[in-house]
Protein backbone atom coordinates (compact mmCIF):
# COMPACT_ATOMS: atom_id res chain seq x y z
CA UNK A 1 0.00 0.00 0.00
CA UNK A 2 1.56 3.56 -1.09
CA UNK A 3 1.65 5.73 2.08
CA UNK A 4 0.40 9.08 2.38
CA UNK A 5 1.62 11.44 4.87
CA UNK A 6 0.88 14.74 5.89
CA UNK A 7 2.66 17.42 7.50
CA UNK A 8 1.25 20.45 9.18
CA UNK A 9 3.19 23.60 9.89
CA UNK A 10 1.80 27.10 11.93
CA UNK A 11 2.66 29.61 9.95
CA UNK A 12 5.06 32.16 11.60
CA UNK A 13 3.60 30.35 14.90
CA UNK A 14 4.88 33.18 17.07
CA UNK A 15 4.19 36.14 15.65
CA UNK A 16 0.55 34.72 14.61
CA UNK A 17 -0.22 34.27 18.50
CA UNK A 18 0.54 37.60 19.16
CA UNK A 19 -1.64 38.83 16.70
CA UNK A 20 -4.65 36.59 17.65
CA UNK A 21 -3.98 38.43 20.73
CA UNK A 22 -3.35 41.92 19.88
CA UNK A 23 -5.33 42.92 16.96
CA UNK A 24 -3.24 45.70 16.22
CA UNK A 25 -0.10 43.82 15.46
CA UNK A 26 -1.84 42.42 12.16
CA UNK A 27 -0.02 43.85 8.64
CA UNK A 28 2.67 45.52 10.94
CA UNK A 29 6.44 43.87 10.67
CA UNK A 30 7.00 42.35 14.30
CA UNK A 31 10.28 40.70 15.76
CA UNK A 32 9.63 38.09 18.46
CA UNK A 33 12.85 37.08 21.07
CA UNK A 34 15.26 38.51 23.31
CA UNK A 35 14.89 42.65 23.58
CA UNK A 36 18.05 43.74 24.50
CA UNK A 37 20.44 44.00 21.68
CA UNK A 38 22.69 40.95 22.60
CA UNK A 39 19.35 38.93 21.99
CA UNK A 40 18.39 36.81 19.21
CA UNK A 41 14.92 36.69 17.46
CA UNK A 42 13.10 33.58 17.86
CA UNK A 43 10.70 34.46 15.02
CA UNK A 44 9.67 36.90 12.57
CA UNK A 45 6.94 38.09 10.45
CA UNK A 46 7.10 37.56 6.46
CA UNK A 47 7.13 41.35 6.73
CA UNK A 48 10.68 41.71 8.39
CA UNK A 49 11.99 39.18 5.90
CA UNK A 50 11.81 41.17 2.43
CA UNK A 51 14.80 43.23 4.45
CA UNK A 52 17.04 40.13 5.00
CA UNK A 53 15.64 39.09 8.34
CA UNK A 54 15.67 35.37 10.00
CA UNK A 55 14.77 33.64 13.09
CA UNK A 56 18.65 32.96 14.82
CA UNK A 57 19.80 36.62 13.87
CA UNK A 58 20.95 38.69 16.20
CA UNK A 59 18.21 41.16 17.11
CA UNK A 60 20.36 44.19 17.31
CA UNK A 61 21.21 43.35 13.42
CA UNK A 62 17.32 42.61 13.09
CA UNK A 63 16.35 46.01 14.23
CA UNK A 64 19.12 47.73 11.81
CA UNK A 65 18.03 45.61 8.98
CA UNK A 66 14.24 46.36 9.91
CA UNK A 67 13.89 49.83 12.36
CA UNK A 68 9.88 50.00 12.14
CA UNK A 69 9.97 46.39 13.38
CA UNK A 70 7.72 45.85 16.49
CA UNK A 71 9.81 44.16 19.08
CA UNK A 72 7.93 41.78 21.41
CA UNK A 73 9.32 39.07 24.19
CA UNK A 74 7.77 35.96 23.48
CA UNK A 75 5.98 34.05 26.06
CA UNK A 76 6.69 30.42 26.00
CA UNK A 77 3.87 29.70 28.33
CA UNK A 78 1.47 31.25 26.14
CA UNK A 79 2.73 29.78 22.50
CA UNK A 80 2.50 26.25 24.21
CA UNK A 81 -1.10 26.60 25.42
CA UNK A 82 -1.85 27.46 21.51
CA UNK A 83 0.35 24.40 20.57
CA UNK A 84 -2.21 22.33 22.87
CA UNK A 85 -5.06 23.45 21.40
CA UNK A 86 -3.92 22.60 18.04
CA UNK A 87 -2.53 19.44 18.97
CA UNK A 88 -6.00 18.31 20.22
CA UNK A 89 -7.26 19.17 17.14
CA UNK A 90 -4.81 16.65 15.24
CA UNK A 91 -5.26 13.89 18.13
CA UNK A 92 -9.20 13.90 17.74
CA UNK A 93 -8.65 13.80 13.92
CA UNK A 94 -6.39 11.12 13.23
CA UNK A 95 -5.35 8.07 14.24
CA UNK A 96 -1.56 8.42 14.01
CA UNK A 97 0.50 11.34 14.30
CA UNK A 98 3.77 12.75 15.54
CA UNK A 99 4.46 16.39 17.01
CA UNK A 100 7.85 17.21 15.46
CA UNK A 101 7.88 20.79 17.21
CA UNK A 102 6.07 23.03 19.00
CA UNK A 103 4.28 24.19 15.76
CA UNK A 104 4.71 21.20 13.59
CA UNK A 105 2.99 17.43 12.98
CA UNK A 106 3.17 14.80 10.87
CA UNK A 107 -0.15 12.50 10.14
CA UNK A 108 0.29 8.91 8.54
CA UNK A 109 -3.10 9.05 5.91
CA UNK A 110 -2.25 5.69 4.47
CA UNK A 111 -5.39 3.97 3.27
CA UNK A 112 -7.28 7.17 3.63
CA UNK A 113 -8.35 7.57 -0.19
CA UNK A 114 -9.99 4.11 -0.64
CA UNK A 115 -12.73 5.77 1.76
CA UNK A 116 -13.06 9.55 1.86
CA UNK A 117 -9.89 11.11 0.38
CA UNK A 118 -6.57 12.19 1.95
CA UNK A 119 -6.23 15.90 -0.10
CA UNK A 120 -10.32 16.16 0.89
CA UNK A 121 -9.43 15.32 4.87
CA UNK A 122 -6.66 17.48 5.45
CA UNK A 123 -8.32 20.91 3.72
CA UNK A 124 -11.18 20.10 6.20
CA UNK A 125 -8.24 19.34 8.80
CA UNK A 126 -6.80 22.78 8.14
CA UNK A 127 -10.00 24.88 8.27
CA UNK A 128 -10.78 23.08 11.59
CA UNK A 129 -7.76 24.59 12.88
CA UNK A 130 -7.90 27.87 11.52
CA UNK A 131 -11.83 28.04 12.59
CA UNK A 132 -11.20 26.94 16.02
CA UNK A 133 -7.88 28.54 16.94
CA UNK A 134 -7.83 31.46 14.60
CA UNK A 135 -4.10 30.53 13.68
CA UNK A 136 -3.39 30.21 9.83
CA UNK A 137 -1.94 26.81 8.88
CA UNK A 138 -0.68 24.83 5.66
CA UNK A 139 0.06 22.01 4.87
CA UNK A 140 1.59 19.51 2.33
CA UNK A 141 0.75 16.05 1.17
CA UNK A 142 2.35 13.29 -0.62
CA UNK A 143 4.00 9.83 -0.14
CA UNK A 144 6.48 10.35 2.50
CA UNK A 145 7.86 13.03 5.16
CA UNK A 146 10.22 14.65 3.28
CA UNK A 147 8.56 15.79 0.04
CA UNK A 148 5.23 16.40 2.69
CA UNK A 149 7.65 19.15 4.68
CA UNK A 150 9.31 20.61 1.20
CA UNK A 151 5.52 21.35 -0.11
CA UNK A 152 4.33 23.18 2.84
CA UNK A 153 7.47 25.66 3.08
CA UNK A 154 6.22 26.05 -0.98
CA UNK A 155 2.51 26.10 0.31
CA UNK A 156 3.09 28.93 2.45
CA UNK A 157 1.78 31.59 3.89
CA UNK A 158 -1.22 29.75 4.55
CA UNK A 159 -2.32 27.53 1.94
CA UNK A 160 -1.95 23.57 1.19
CA UNK A 161 -0.28 21.52 -1.86
CA UNK A 162 -0.34 17.87 -3.10
CA UNK A 163 2.19 16.21 -4.63
CA UNK A 164 1.37 12.94 -6.44
CA UNK A 165 3.20 9.90 -6.66
CA UNK A 166 5.74 9.75 -8.69
CA UNK A 167 5.81 13.77 -9.49
CA UNK A 168 8.43 13.96 -6.44
CA UNK A 169 11.54 14.48 -8.25
CA UNK A 170 10.18 17.37 -10.76
CA UNK A 171 8.78 18.79 -7.68
CA UNK A 172 12.00 19.25 -6.10
CA UNK A 173 14.03 19.69 -9.39
CA UNK A 174 13.77 23.48 -9.69
CA UNK A 175 14.01 24.13 -6.06
CA UNK A 176 17.41 25.78 -4.28
CA UNK A 177 19.45 22.98 -2.08
CA UNK A 178 18.11 24.96 1.05
CA UNK A 179 14.67 23.27 0.42
CA UNK A 180 16.04 19.99 1.27
CA UNK A 181 16.22 18.95 5.04
CA UNK A 182 19.29 18.36 6.04
CA UNK A 183 21.52 20.73 4.16
CA UNK A 184 22.61 23.23 6.91
CA UNK A 185 24.70 26.40 6.25
CA UNK A 186 28.10 24.51 6.16
CA UNK A 187 26.86 21.72 3.93
CA UNK A 188 25.20 24.33 1.56
CA UNK A 189 28.15 26.08 1.46
CA UNK A 190 30.60 22.79 0.31
CA UNK A 191 27.99 22.23 -1.93
CA UNK A 192 27.81 25.97 -3.53
CA UNK A 193 31.10 25.62 -3.89
CA UNK A 194 30.28 22.78 -6.51
CA UNK A 195 28.47 25.05 -8.21
CA UNK A 196 25.38 22.74 -7.03
CA UNK A 197 22.64 25.67 -6.67
CA UNK A 198 19.21 23.19 -7.77
CA UNK A 199 17.80 20.10 -6.29
CA UNK A 200 18.01 19.29 -10.43
CA UNK A 201 21.58 19.30 -10.06
CA UNK A 202 21.98 16.46 -7.09
CA UNK A 203 19.50 14.52 -8.96
CA UNK A 204 21.63 13.60 -11.62
CA UNK A 205 24.86 13.48 -9.59
CA UNK A 206 25.96 9.83 -8.85
CA UNK A 207 25.19 9.41 -5.55
CA UNK A 208 28.71 7.86 -4.75
CA UNK A 209 30.20 11.57 -5.90
CA UNK A 210 27.90 13.13 -2.86
CA UNK A 211 29.29 10.05 -0.37
CA UNK A 212 32.94 11.21 -1.19
CA UNK A 213 32.28 14.86 -0.32
CA UNK A 214 29.81 14.04 2.41
CA UNK A 215 30.39 10.92 3.78
CA UNK A 216 27.00 8.83 4.54
CA UNK A 217 24.66 11.88 5.14
CA UNK A 218 25.73 12.50 1.23
CA UNK A 219 23.76 9.66 0.55
CA UNK A 220 20.73 10.43 2.31
CA UNK A 221 20.82 14.19 0.88
CA UNK A 222 21.16 12.55 -2.66
CA UNK A 223 17.61 10.08 -1.70
CA UNK A 224 16.21 12.91 -0.06
CA UNK A 225 16.70 15.42 -3.51
CA UNK A 226 15.07 12.58 -5.38
CA UNK A 227 12.03 11.88 -3.09
CA UNK A 228 13.05 9.26 -1.54
CA UNK A 229 12.36 8.68 2.15
CA UNK A 230 11.13 5.55 4.30
CA UNK A 231 11.17 7.48 7.60
CA UNK A 232 7.85 6.59 10.03
CA UNK A 233 5.65 8.78 11.38
CA UNK A 234 6.19 8.13 15.09
CA UNK A 235 3.60 8.35 17.34
CA UNK A 236 3.04 11.13 19.44
CA UNK A 237 3.61 10.46 23.23
CA UNK A 238 3.83 13.25 25.81
CA UNK A 239 6.28 12.62 28.52
CA UNK A 240 5.34 14.21 31.74
CA UNK A 241 8.44 14.32 33.28
CA UNK A 242 12.10 13.43 33.95
CA UNK A 243 14.01 12.61 36.77
CA UNK A 244 17.39 11.53 38.05
CA UNK A 245 18.74 10.20 42.30
CA UNK A 246 21.90 9.10 43.46
CA UNK A 247 21.51 6.69 46.69
CA UNK A 248 24.87 7.40 48.48
CA UNK A 249 27.20 4.00 49.53
CA UNK A 250 27.40 6.04 53.00
CA UNK A 251 25.22 8.85 53.88
CA UNK A 252 27.03 12.10 53.90
CA UNK A 253 27.00 15.66 55.20
CA UNK A 254 29.70 16.86 52.59
CA UNK A 255 27.95 20.05 51.30
CA UNK A 256 30.01 20.50 48.54
CA UNK A 257 29.41 17.14 47.72
CA UNK A 258 26.05 17.30 47.38
CA UNK A 259 25.65 20.75 45.79
CA UNK A 260 28.18 19.10 42.82
CA UNK A 261 26.56 16.15 42.49
CA UNK A 262 23.35 18.32 42.13
CA UNK A 263 24.58 20.45 39.35
CA UNK A 264 26.22 17.42 37.23
CA UNK A 265 22.69 15.87 37.54
CA UNK A 266 20.76 18.93 36.96
CA UNK A 267 23.38 19.47 33.84
CA UNK A 268 22.65 16.00 32.58
CA UNK A 269 19.11 16.02 32.36
CA UNK A 270 19.13 19.66 30.58
CA UNK A 271 20.92 17.45 28.29
CA UNK A 272 18.46 15.12 27.99
CA UNK A 273 15.33 17.68 27.69
CA UNK A 274 17.29 19.67 24.55
CA UNK A 275 18.08 16.66 23.05
CA UNK A 276 14.38 15.32 23.19
CA UNK A 277 12.90 18.68 21.86
CA UNK A 278 11.31 19.14 25.42
CA UNK A 279 10.43 22.47 28.33
CA UNK A 280 10.60 22.55 31.94
CA UNK A 281 8.43 24.74 33.80
CA UNK A 282 8.79 22.87 37.19
CA UNK A 283 11.53 21.80 39.36
CA UNK A 284 11.69 19.36 42.27
CA UNK A 285 14.79 18.35 44.50
CA UNK A 286 14.61 15.41 46.86
CA UNK A 287 16.57 14.65 49.53
CA UNK A 288 16.43 11.19 51.80
CA UNK A 289 18.32 11.65 55.41
CA UNK A 290 19.74 9.04 57.28
CA UNK A 291 16.57 8.20 59.59
CA UNK A 292 14.57 7.67 56.06
CA UNK A 293 12.97 11.33 56.24
CA UNK A 294 12.31 11.94 53.33
CA UNK A 295 11.51 16.18 51.64
CA UNK A 296 11.07 17.67 48.91
CA UNK A 297 10.65 21.27 47.28
CA UNK A 298 8.98 22.20 44.56
CA UNK A 299 9.14 25.17 42.03
CA UNK A 300 7.31 26.68 39.23
CA UNK A 301 9.37 28.48 36.73
CA UNK A 302 9.20 30.16 33.03
CA UNK A 303 9.73 27.07 30.16
CA UNK A 304 13.64 26.40 29.73
CA UNK A 305 16.10 23.71 29.18
CA UNK A 306 19.21 25.78 30.27
CA UNK A 307 21.86 24.59 31.87
CA UNK A 308 22.60 27.93 33.71
CA UNK A 309 19.22 28.56 34.76
CA UNK A 310 17.77 25.15 36.07
CA UNK A 311 21.15 25.21 38.00
CA UNK A 312 20.69 28.28 40.04
CA UNK A 313 17.34 27.47 40.70
CA UNK A 314 18.04 23.60 41.72
CA UNK A 315 21.10 24.74 44.12
CA UNK A 316 18.52 27.71 45.57
CA UNK A 317 15.79 24.88 46.51
CA UNK A 318 18.40 23.03 47.62
CA UNK A 319 19.36 25.51 49.83
CA UNK A 320 15.91 26.04 51.29
CA UNK A 321 15.21 22.52 51.65
CA UNK A 322 18.52 21.01 53.65
CA UNK A 323 18.22 22.66 57.22
CA UNK A 324 18.14 19.42 59.44
CA UNK A 325 22.37 19.55 59.12
CA UNK A 326 22.07 15.74 59.46
CA UNK A 327 23.53 13.06 57.26
CA UNK A 328 21.91 12.68 53.65
CA UNK A 329 21.31 9.18 52.16
CA UNK A 330 19.64 9.92 48.85
CA UNK A 331 19.24 12.99 46.20
CA UNK A 332 16.96 13.69 43.49
CA UNK A 333 16.04 16.04 41.33
CA UNK A 334 12.76 16.42 38.96
CA UNK A 335 11.73 18.01 35.84
CA UNK A 336 8.20 18.36 35.50
CA UNK A 337 5.61 20.06 33.35
CA UNK A 338 7.11 19.05 30.35
CA UNK A 339 6.14 20.71 27.05
CA UNK A 340 7.36 19.89 23.54
CA UNK A 341 9.97 23.28 22.57
CA UNK A 342 11.84 23.32 19.07
CA UNK A 343 14.70 26.04 20.22
CA UNK A 344 17.45 24.83 22.44
CA UNK A 345 17.48 26.89 24.87
CA UNK A 346 15.08 30.34 26.25
CA UNK A 347 15.95 32.16 22.83
CA UNK A 348 13.36 34.64 24.54
CA UNK A 349 15.99 36.20 26.97
CA UNK A 350 19.35 34.11 26.07
CA UNK A 351 22.28 35.93 23.98
CA UNK A 352 23.48 34.29 20.57
CA UNK A 353 26.81 33.78 22.42
CA UNK A 354 24.53 31.79 24.86
CA UNK A 355 22.77 29.94 22.36
CA UNK A 356 26.05 29.14 20.31
CA UNK A 357 27.92 27.60 23.49
CA UNK A 358 24.82 25.37 23.81
CA UNK A 359 24.68 23.97 20.49
CA UNK A 360 28.25 23.62 20.40
CA UNK A 361 28.54 21.63 24.20
CA UNK A 362 25.33 19.09 22.89
CA UNK A 363 27.12 18.65 19.68
CA UNK A 364 29.85 16.70 21.49
CA UNK A 365 27.82 15.31 23.90
CA UNK A 366 25.80 13.79 21.10
CA UNK A 367 28.67 12.82 19.40
CA UNK A 368 31.00 11.29 22.55
CA UNK A 369 28.70 10.92 25.38
CA UNK A 370 26.88 12.52 28.12
CA UNK A 371 29.46 12.99 30.09
CA UNK A 372 31.94 14.42 27.95
CA UNK A 373 31.23 18.48 28.56
CA UNK A 374 30.97 18.97 32.10
CA UNK A 375 31.00 22.00 34.54
CA UNK A 376 33.71 22.36 36.80
CA UNK A 377 31.43 23.16 39.70
CA UNK A 378 30.49 18.62 39.18
CA UNK A 379 33.80 18.18 40.00
CA UNK A 380 32.67 18.42 43.69
CA UNK A 381 30.55 15.59 43.34
CA UNK A 382 33.64 13.43 43.11
CA UNK A 383 31.72 11.55 40.32
CA UNK A 384 34.35 11.81 37.46
CA UNK A 385 35.89 8.86 38.07
CA UNK A 386 33.42 7.02 37.30
CA UNK A 387 32.43 7.90 34.41
CA UNK A 388 32.22 6.24 31.22
CA UNK A 389 35.04 8.26 29.16
CA UNK A 390 34.29 8.42 25.45
CA UNK A 391 38.04 9.46 24.70
CA UNK A 392 40.01 6.49 24.90
CA UNK A 393 41.97 7.19 28.35
CA UNK A 394 41.83 11.13 27.87
CA UNK A 395 39.70 13.05 30.53
CA UNK A 396 36.37 15.34 29.34
CA UNK A 397 35.69 18.79 28.47
CA UNK A 398 35.86 20.80 31.72
CA UNK A 399 33.83 24.18 31.74
CA UNK A 400 34.43 26.57 33.83
CA UNK A 401 31.04 28.73 34.97
CA UNK A 402 32.07 32.63 35.16
CA UNK A 403 28.63 34.23 36.69
CA UNK A 404 27.65 37.25 34.22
Amino acid sequence: MERTILHLDLDTFFVSVERLIDSRLKGRPILVGGISDRGVVAACSYETRAFGVHSGMPMKMAKQLCPEAVVIKGNAGVYTKHSELVTDIVKESVPLFEKSSIDEFYADLSGMDKFFGSYKFSSELRKKVIKETGLPISFGLSANKIVSKVATGEAKPNNQLKIDVGFEKPFLAPLSIRKIPMIGEKTFLTLRNLGIKQVRTLQEMPKEMLYTVLGKNGLTIWQRSCGVDNTPVIPFSERKSISTERTFDRDTIDVQKLKGLLTAMTENLAYQLRRGDKLTACITVKLRYSDFQTVSKQLKIPYTSADHILITKVLDLFKQLYNRRLLVRLIGVRFSHLVQGSYQIHLFEDTEEMINLYQAMDKIRLRYGDKSVIRAASLGSRTIGRMQNPFNGQPPIILAHRKQ
